[in-house]
């Protein structure tokens, strides 16, 4: 994928439409290389929604069933569908579409699913329950750090979820998480994340082992400090303009929050880099015999 250079609001109809053609035959997620502003500009990133909802209007026979189809909300904010297909299934005669914001769920029967209109005799139901995005994994895990205080307990109410780097969390010494709140996780290529943050924590540990350093630990002021830039990336985006499970909507109760660092990888890359090769900056450092801050 080549970063591109050009505006979508400053270009011709003819050309963004030619452009937006060319991406949509290359398939992927090739639409969000032909402008530079689809998610950062709520009126460029109509351009391409618009564009998106005029293929499914062809695509899918029944208006109705492509109405319900169709992206009402800042198009790439939630996970874009990038699919062989999809669309032309909601053509099958077996195919039903059912909106259950409109017609909720109401019970598992003994021949399908009731919803509070209509109940449909099925063979196999597939759950597809959703994410509990960026903290439930971690949470679901009783995780103690200082004190015995929780990992639960410092994150409650969503706008104390903080870490450095999304590798670390004050309170909680030695421990390493992988992709953790706060890193380019889920809007990155997730391999290519993982690895980096297995070799960043793999040569931490072995700077600790090489320099007699027993703990290691997240200051305080290095973790509000990339929180709030983390914040602050952030709402320079129409990402925190949609509710999904980027932001926690999809779990009832769950503290409204965008834990994704939006910066892109080569730059939090680089930033990692930058910290370790200062002796770990923005750490407490503590061995047997003494304690060092960076």
């Amino acid at each position: 994928m080549v970063p591109p250079t050009k505006s979508a609001l400053e270009v011709t109809p003819e050309e963004r439409e030619r452009v937006y053609e060319e991406a949509w035959e290359k398939g992927g997620l090739g639409i969000f290389t032909a402008y530079y502003d689809l998610l950062i500009n709520d009126a460029a990133n109509e351009t391409a929604a618009e564009f998106i909802r005029s293929k499914i209007r062809k695509i899918v026979d029944d208006p109705e069933v492509a109405e319900k189809l169709l992206p009402s909300y800042f198009y790439g904010t939630k996970r874009p569908i990038i699919d062989t297909n999809y669309y032309e299934t909601y053509n099958r005669e077996n195919v039903t579409l059912v909106d259950v914001k409109k017609a909720p769920i109401e019970e598992i029967t003994l021949k399908g699913i009731r919803t509070t209109e209509a109940e449909y005799e099925l063979d196999a139901i597939i759950f597809a329950t959703g994410y509990d995005g960026m903290t439930g994994p971690l949470l679901k895990i009783d995780i103690r750090g200082k004190n015995g205080v929780s990992l639960k307990e410092k994150w409650a109410g969503g706008a104390q979820t903080r870490t450095y780097l999304g590798i670390t969390n004050v309170g909680f010494p030695n421990m390493f998480m992988i992709t953790g709140p706060e890193s380019p996780s889920v809007l990155s290529n997730m391999p290519v994340s993982i690895e980096q943050h297995v070799e960043w924590i793999a040569d931490c540990i072995e700077y600790m082992n090489k320099n007699g350093v027993e703990t290691i630990e997240a200051t305080i002021e290095a973790e509000e400090a990339w929180s709030t830039h983390c914040r602050e990336v952030a709402e320079s985006t129409l990402y925190t303009k949609t509710d999904s499970w980027y932001t926690g909507a999809n779990i009832p109760g769950k503290p409204r929050g965008f834990l994704i660092y939006v910066g892109g990888v080569g730059a939090y890359r680089q930033k990692c880099t930058e910290i370790a090769a200062k002796g770990y900056e923005g750490f407490s450092l503590k061995s047997s015999t003494k304690t060092a801050s960076h």
